[in-house]
């Protein structure tokens, strides 16, 4: 009996089909699902900006104007004084930021700025004094830019060669940088930020970029940081660095009273020599004082004429009196020879 093969069927292969990376979305959706989205915001910078209590109304415009550039901003009410400094990493652990800027006013005249790294207490922190503050209301400027845009930050040269200098760089990097794609933020990059480092201190300047070739046109604010010193800590810490050419604002502030004192002083001094110098008798009347009492002009030229004659006669030495000094100074050397010899031959007869 032979064998009944039974044919094999044949399997079917499926066909590879690559995914879709952005699958269509189906034309209705219950309202109960979530759509799928792509994060795209990465770098979740958050910045702590609030001020302690005793600033004046000029730093408190200047906080808000920089409120008004950094989207990625957290707001705090203002720091009582009895808090140390140490409470804020507390506080932007709370607010869920990585990044500190404290203003801190001194005798409603002074205004301090703290910029610190909080992520972990970790550090660094500078402090800075803010001198020449200009805010965007005060200013009159042609330049305007889109709220929440995100900006250029241009350094100075002298940035990358000094050691403090490029720590502040990377601390401003973070603080001032808006992150790319964040929910407040403009996909727009309209404006520049220019740190200029000069005569030991920082000049902040925002601009708004015109034009591809480099036109701009000044936005504001404009404040220069004088740096102080550099803690290794978030507000507390080892100094790693310490302005030698910072002075205080009290310290100018005495050494102007003292520069002023002194110009009292010198001018009571001058008061004081001028009485004791002061002339008793009053000036003796002129030589020619009779020819300011005629006005008549051709009068007072024959006086002059006058005058000057007298004066020539006066000055004129006659021919005698000429011979005689001539005969005089003529006897005089003549003695002196006589003498000169006398006395040479008293010396030869005593030898």
């Amino acid at each position: 009996m032979g064998r009944k093969f039974q044919k094999k069927k044949k399997v079917e292969q499926l066909e590879i089909v690559p995914l879709d990376e952005n699958p269509p979305l189906p034309p209705q959706r219950p309202s109960d699902d979530v759509v799928p989205k792509k994060e795209k915001w990465i770098n979740k910078q958050r910045v702590l900006v609030f001020a302690a209590r005793g600033i004046s109304h000029r730093d408190r415009h200047l906080m808000r104007d920089i409120k008004t550039l950094m989207p990625h901003h957290r707001v705090e009410s203002k720091m009582e004084r009895s808090k140390t400094l140490a409470v804020i990493n507390e506080m932007s652990e709370m607010k869920h930021c990585n990044k500190a800027m404290l203003f801190e006013g001194r005798r409603k005249r002074d205004l301090y700025l703290w910029v610190a790294n909080t992520a972990g207490a970790t550090g660094p922190s500078a402090k800075f004094l803010i001198e020449n503050i200009h805010t965007m209301a005060e200013l009159k400027l042609t330049g305007n830019c889109l709220k929440g845009s995100r900006p250029f930050l241009s350094f100075d040269g002298k940035f990358d060669e000094l050691p403090h200098l490029k720590l502040l760089k990377e601390l401003f990097v973070q603080t001032f940088g808006v992150p790319n794609h964040h929910p407040k933020s403009q996909p727009f990059v309209d404006h520049v930020y220019t740190f200029t480092y000069l005569d030991n201190r920082i000049w902040f300047r925002n601009f708004q970029i015109l034009s591809e070739d480099g036109g701009l046109s000044e936005v504001g604010p404009r404040y220069v940081m004088n740096p102080v010193k550099i803690f290794d800590g978030s507000f507390t810490g080892k100094t790693i660095w310490e302005n030698p050419d910072y002075v205080s604002p009290s310290k100018q502030r005495q050494m102007l009273k003292k520069a002023s004192k002194d110009k009292y002083v010198n001018r009571v001094e001058q008061k004081v020599q001028h009485e004791a110098t002061r002339p008793t008798k009053a000036y003796e009347g002129l030589d020619n004082e009779e020819l300011f009492d005629d006005e008549d002009p051709l009068e007072t030229a024959k006086l002059l004429a006058l005058k000057a004659k007298k004066k020539a006669l006066e000055t004129k030495t006659p021919k005698a009196a000429l011979t005689k000094k001539i005969k005089d100074k003529q006897m005089k050397a003549v003695q002196q020879v006589i003498e000169q010899r006398k006395a040479r031959v008293k010396r030869e007869k005593k030898v």
